[in-house]
């Protein structure tokens, strides 16, 4: 049976022959984002936000409802509140956000929570509540830094090992491509407001994951063909470079779109932000490796002698001494 192809194996499609016009849309659309994450901020959840938790236990139940007890709560009108399995199986820890202003208001803070409770309580008679506390902005903004200097200290660390397993120029190369991935994704989360929270820091850590496996199959064969063509154009290089893995870059977004998908349209709410960061950052992160870090490597001075080994002083003399021309 033949086998289905979807990219066909004799491809050469003139990527770079548009390098200027992507890589101006590129750089373009990355300074609309941040200007629209500094001017409409970000809608941040529980997470990052603060609000009130609660903590209860079940105590005639084996395991906690959790996904019953996020549709509940998601009826007082406090947003979508996050909860997640504290402890034992039976034990959850809930928090929704506080309107604003009732921070600074301890009595009214502690009333949502016994108001949480009590609808818990209503549908459940077993729960036992174990706590009910207040996270103030002040925690949740230094959990937004430390979240901030995680992203930033995965991608340093991912230029260094580019940059070491390659040249200088290509862990400059991925580097950008990442923050470029990152930037497009908070800006339409800027822009269309949707909730952020721990889950979509875990998705931006996925999305440079991905970009980073795809960039990193690109860069190997540009490396490859760099010692195979020596004289070839580097332009022309990069496009057979990108041509050469095209078929694994489709079907490797494809299927991972197909998994994404029914998630993405019949899939849980409480999903719905992680889905839709890591979809956006499919798409993104497939065409930052095209156009963005392949293209960037002409400009950054890559040569056809980047990975060809320097002889050493010492190896000349000895070629010379062998009579070996000069």
């Amino acid at each position: 049976m033949k086998l289905l192809k979807l990219v066909p194996d004799d491809t050469n499609i003139k990527f770079l022959k548009f390098r200027w016009p992507f890589f101006i849309v590129s750089l373009v659309l990355m300074i609309a984002s941040w200007a629209m994450v500094y001017t409409q901020g970000l809608n941040y959840g529980v997470d990052f936000a603060g609000g009130q938790e609660v903590t209860a236990t079940f105590t005639q139940s084996e395991e906690a409802p959790i996904p019953a007890l996020r549709e509940l709560v998601s009826g007082l009108g406090y947003g979508t509140p996050v909860v997640q399995e504290f402890g034992a199986p039976n034990q959850v820890s809930i928090r929704v956000r506080l309107p604003e202003g009732v921070e600074d208001q301890p009595g009214a803070a502690s009333a949502i929570g016994d108001e949480v409770i009590a609808t818990i309580v209503a549908e459940y008679p077993d729960v036992r509540r174990d706590s009910n506390n207040t996270v103030s902005g002040k925690v949740a903004g230094e959990f937004r830094q430390d979240a901030v200097f995680a992203l930033l200290a995965a991608m340093v660390a991912v230029a260094i090992y580019i940059w070491i397993r390659f040249e200088w120029q290509f862990g400059a190369g991925a580097l950008f491509a990442l923050f470029h991935d990152v930037s497009l994704t908070l800006g339409l989360f800027s822009l269309f407001q949707w909730e952020f929270s721990l889950q979509i820091i875990a998705a931006i850590l996925a999305i440079i994951g991905y970009s980073l496996n795809d960039t990193i199959v690109v860069y190997d064969r540009i490396r490859e063909n760099l010692k195979k063509y020596r004289k070839m154009h580097l332009p022309d290089l990069l496009d057979l470079s990108v041509n050469e893995t095209l078929a694994r870059t489709v079907m490797t977004s494809l299927t991972l779109l197909v998994a994404l998908l029914p998630l993405l349209f019949i899939g849980p709410e409480s999903l719905f932000g992680l889905v839709i960061a890591i979809t956006i950052g499919l798409f993104v992160g497939t065409y930052s490796s095209v156009y963005t870090a392949a293209p960037i490597l002409v400009w950054l001075g890559v040569t056809s002698d980047s990975f060809v080994p320097q002889e050493s002083v010492a190896d000349k003399q000895e070629r010379i001494a062998r009579g070996e021309a000069g």
